[in-house]
């Protein structure tokens, strides 16, 4: 079969940084689907991946967390889905990506993929939905579908993949006003047609920039990057007993000046439940089972920007550089072999 990885880690611009490769079918194991990818969704965690993991002695690593597609064959404990059956999902860490023409995953953590959507629309949703998903109704412990709510959400870098989803998904399932942090005309935007009540200037001092819209104090604060750019100010914009969630990887990360207001801090990794098998994993089959119910009622749309196509190493290597860049919009995707 077809598939993209790489053998050595290194920058994107590197003739070798990602090749196309023919791989031995992969097979099923008991509670596995095998899925025939139509689509894919490239993430920060594949780049971070690419620059800082080194495969096996001979092995190449197959990036991927994000595909939509037709499930081929299915292991024999499987009682979720059927040979037939149009499915999306983010992959497991710790397994072969979904770069690649078949993909093996376990059952707990795929969905019926959106009826309503293209391949290339459901593929820009999984890893991102299950993030932010998470992060609001888990780690910020809001109240999903309580719109009657009250209090405030700021999302730092709205724009990005996890900031689109979160910002639709707060806007549209709880009571909170949502403010989002964006910059360039493009992405502000965008933010405000995510469903944002508010934009404001990450580049500026946040404090002030909540000011100007008369929003001086936060109940809740999503770090969706640079957040330890952003920990000087975060004593002061967030109330007291708020909640900070953040998924990015702050080489230190001091939380200390948020003791004297009792500020809860959670960290969010979608991983987390299919890197440790946890007793739980199943809830990801039913979170991303909502999503799609959620996007075929008009409720939530596809974050999709760009689509490519086909899916092969000069592809996936431009929409890697894209994703470095850190100037990406929404979600791209590549479709078809």
């Amino acid at each position: 079969m077809k598939a993209i990885g790489y053998f050595t880690p290194g920058v994107i611009g590197r003739h070798d940084a990602l090749v196309d490769l023919d791989l031995p079918e992969p097979t099923p194991g008991p509670r596995d689907v095998l899925v025939r990818v139509k689509a894919v969704s490239v993430n920060p965690v594949d780049t971070k991946v690419r620059t800082g993991a080194t495969p096996a002695e001979g092995q190449a690593r197959i990036l991927g967390w994000d595909a939509a597609g037709i499930v081929e064959a299915i292991g024999a404990e499987v009682t979720l889905f059927q040979v037939g059956d149009e499915v999306y999902y983010a992959g497991d860490l710790s397994r072969p990506g979904t770069n690649a023409e078949l993909h093996a995953v376990d059952e707990r953590i795929v969905a019926h993929k959106p009826r309503s959507l293209s391949w290339a629309q459901a593929a820009a949703l999984p890893l991102t939905s299950l993030t932010a998903w998470e992060l609001l109704f888990d780690r910020l412990r809001v109240p999903y579908g309580k719109k009657g709510g009250t209090g405030s959400l700021l999302v730092i870098n709205g724009a990005g993949g996890v900031g689109s989803i979160l910002i639709q998904l707060a806007r549209r399932l709880t009571g909170l006003t949502v403010i989002a942090t964006a910059s360039r005309p493009e992405t502000i935007t965008w933010v405000k047609d995510m469903g944002a009540h508010y934009v404001i200037d990450h580049h500026k001092p946040l404090d002030e920039e909540l000011a100007r819209i008369g929003i001086p104090e936060v109940e809740y604060v999503a770090g969706l990057t640079a957040t330890d750019k952003q920990l000087p100010v975060l004593p002061k914009i967030i109330a007291a007993q708020g909640h900070l969630a953040l998924i990015d990887d702050p080489k230190s990360f001091d939380i200390v000046p948020l003791k004297r207001k009792s500020i809860t801090v959670a960290w969010e990794l979608m991983f987390t439940r299919s890197l440790y098998r946890t007793a739980d994993m199943i809830e990801q089959h039913k979170l991303l089972q909502e999503v799609a119910h959620l996007v075929d009622v008009g409720v939530l749309k596809t974050t999709l920007a760009e689509e490519l196509s086909p899916i092969n190493a000069t592809n996936l290597k431009a929409v890697h550089a894209i994703v470095e860049s850190g100037t990406a919009i929404g979600k791209t995707v590549l479709s078809g072999f």
